[in-house]
């Protein structure tokens, strides 16, 4: 499903630039994804439309984030300590830190792996038509392995 999401941010600038549901489908199974992964995909870009919705108007105010135990267990400590990181850098207000929860506990298995959130956080972004910074990007995309010191 993650390489589903990860096609539609590359393709689409923005979700209303993509087509609908039945459109979409055909597209992805042309390029080569399977029908379950692209079903998951699209009820995950769904669920992520009603979170956006829920969300929308709430403004950024500071907030304390208290998870649940089946939050904790499900995203688990590098999950939970990404989110932080990008609350702390001032990138991530708490409606958006929301929606990534919402979406990231909609996906199974447990603990989720990191690499798997980061992917969610930049579909949020996507969602609501945002870019984030070129530093973000960086912590999205590149490995910390990969990366320079200067």
């Amino acid at each position: 499903m993650f390489d589903v999401l990860v096609y539609l941010y590359e393709t689409y600038w923005r979700p209303d630039a993509c087509p609908d549901h039945a459109h979409l489908a055909r597209k992805l199974s042309a390029v080569g994804f399977e029908r379950d992964e692209i079903q998951d995909a699209l009820s995950w870009l769904d669920g992520l439309a009603s979170s956006a919705e829920s969300h929308q108007g709430q403004q950024g105010t500071l907030s304390m984030r208290v998870y649940s135990i089946d939050e904790l267990d499900h995203m688990g400590e590098p999950s939970l300590g990404f989110i932080s990181f990008l609350e702390s850098a001032g990138v991530l207000p708490p409606p958006m830190r929301e929606m990534v929860i919402d979406r990231a506990m909609a996906i199974d298995g447990a603990p989720m792996d990191l690499e798997d959130l980061k992917i969610i956080v930049l579909m949020v972004f996507w969602s609501l038509g945002e870019e984030p910074d070129a530093l973000i990007l960086d912590e999205l995309f590149v490995a910390p392995e990969d990366r320079l010191i200067h």
